[in-house]
């Protein structure tokens, strides 16, 4: 959607052409309703204003706001508060290696706006610094709800965008009302202003924080809710569900359920080294309801089914459920499609494989059966990949790719042996891809963006950088799964993908691991169970 914008400055007057301008009259009539306030947020009174001054408010909504304060008792909670700038999710991704899916909804406010005219008064905006209201739809479903999947607007979430400035702000919600968020993310965020906010037209929805709030606020927020969803946030996690789900399947048992998806994401966290080497973002991943498919990753996070009973919802909703079987893997699976490590350990023919060792080591952590071993994935693998000499590229069956790294991870955590092997694997990959957009300016040639390309330049890379980070020889472990293979591989994943690996390549990488003077492993990784 296109954004919004409709802001005073000074005395002129902004509005976007693909919205209904307000009037310079609607600002002079604002600001004189405003005029009985003390403070430039609208929360004191000036001394003497009596009851009779409050009646010519011609804003009804500000009339009750200034009649309440009067009155002393203006409850000021969610609608005043002041909100801190986070780290940009593009420049976070950067940094991690990943994409930008961590959320770009953090600064939740608790306020519902209604469709129709709204008033946000703002103060703490640096010179130059872009803050921004947003609304998402929440609630946006398919134009034909028999075909959910056939949305003309795609699956993702459609949000009004209003561009913020101190002093008054008069916004306009012509298609929707929802919750509110304030868009406050920065390169450098402990350098930014805290800013405060005051919705005095909205209506108070809260949302349920887990550092303050335990399940009799849980409870109270579902029972008294105004809006059909409701914001939480954990640590590490934040979630937009309806309150129908949240009422059926989670009444009285809120902490439980944060404190769940906290140990979920945490458990990735760990495995991609974030713990070790103190990488764990202040970002939150989003976990939202949708209206259009079971469940997915985009841009904005993750989201489950809403609508029908008994689906999505009661699985990803109901904490018990949360860490154990399907809802388990589920949540891991959709989560790890925002943590993989691209190219590195996404190249072409990892699309849904990397993301899955996030679900064995989460499920199986949780005292889950893990699903390559339910569906037999170890055999299958041996004897469709091993046995047949093939590229595991080859295998269509992406649990079966899913195998060699598993593998990996089920013998440096034997014994002791490593079993930091992939927090280490991934941390190596940071530092390649920190390194290579350092040279990247200087080195863009189109024989190199034709190798950012080409799955078998990073597949290599990657069993270099394992024998790096290992200290050991595993070119026979990889050969086995046709990490060497040489030749040429058509297929798609999310995109076209040709993987062009000539001999000289496996040669160099070859040498460059013998080179290391690296001892071989003691035992054969290919016949590791979980």
């Amino acid at each position: 959607m296109r954004k919004k914008l409709i802001v005073l400055l000074g005395l002129g007057l902004l509005a976007s052409a693909n919205l209904k301008a307000q009037t310079a009259q609607d600002f002079k009539q604002t600001y004189a309703d405003l005029a009985v306030f003390e403070d430039p947020l609208a929360l004191t009174l000036k001394k003497g204003i009596k009851k009779k001054q409050l009646n010519q408010i011609a804003d009804t909504t500000l009339r009750r706001v200034a009649q309440a304060i009067l009155d002393g008792n203006y409850n000021k909670d969610y609608k005043y508060a002041t909100y801190y700038a986070l780290l940009n999710p593009i420049t976070l991704g950067h940094q991690l290696s990943i994409g930008d899916g961590y959320s770009k909804y953090e600064n939740m406010t608790g306020v519902y706006l209604p469709k129709g005219k709204h008033i946000v008064i703002v103060d703490g905006i640096a010179a130059g610094k872009e803050v921004n209201l947003v609304v998402p739809n929440w609630l946006r479903k398919a134009p034909n709800p028999q075909e959910p999947t056939k949305d003309p607007k795609g699956w993702g979430l459609e949000k009004q965008e209003f561009r913020l400035q101190n002093g008054v702000n008069i916004i306009q919600l012509d298609d929707y009302g929802s919750l509110a968020y304030i868009d406050y993310f920065s390169e450098e965020p402990e350098k930014e202003n805290p800013i405060r906010v005051h919705f005095p037209t909205g209506q108070v929805n809260g949302y349920f924080d887990l550092k303050k709030q335990g399940n009799k606020e849980w409870d109270s927020l579902i029972d008294h809710a105004v809006f059909p969803i409701m914001d939480a946030k954990g640590e590490y996690i934040q979630t937009a569900y309806p309150i129908e789900a949240l009422k059926q399947y989670a009444y009285g048992k809120g902490v439980e359920l944060i404190r769940n998806y906290d140990s979920l994401v945490y458990r990735q966290h760990r495995l991609m080294g974030l713990e070790k080497y103190n990488k764990v973002p202040k970002n939150r991943i989003l976990a939202r309801v949708n209206y259009n498919y079971y469940m997915f990753r985009d841009g904005d996070g993750v989201a489950y089914m809403g609508d029908k009973v008994g689906y999505a919802m009661k699985m990803v909703v109901t904490p018990e459920s949360v860490i154990k079987g399907d809802p388990c893997w589920g949540f891991s699976h959709e989560v790890g499609h925002v943590h993989q490590t691209r190219p590195m350990f996404n190249w072409g023919g990892l699309g849904e494989v990397s993301n899955n060792l996030f679900s064995l080591y989460v499920t199986r952590s949780f005292g889950n059966k893990t699903r390559v071993s339910e569906q037999n994935n170890f055999e299958k693998a041996k004897a469709n990949i091993i046995e047949k000499r093939i590229s595991y590229l080859s295998d269509p069956d992406v649990f079966d790719r899913l195998i060699p790294f598993w593998q990996l991870q089920l013998y440096f955590e034997s014994e002791g042996k490593r079993p930091d092997f992939y927090a280490d694997l991934f941390e190596a990959f940071r530092q390649q891809n920190m390194n290579k957009a350092r040279r990247q300016r200087s080195d863009w040639s189109s024989d190199r963006m034709m190798g950012e390309r080409n799955p078998a330049v990073h597949q290599l890379n990657f069993v270099k950088t394992a024998c790096e980070v290992a200290k050991l020889d595993l070119t026979d472990f990889f050969d086995k799964y046709g990490f060497f293979f040489v030749g040429t591989l058509e297929y798609d994943d999310y995109g076209k993908y040709t993987y062009t690996m000539t001999q000289e390549m496996v040669d160099a990488c070859r040498l460059a691991i013998k080179n290391m003077n690296l001892p071989k492993p003691k035992a054969d990784l290919t016949v590791l169970r979980d």
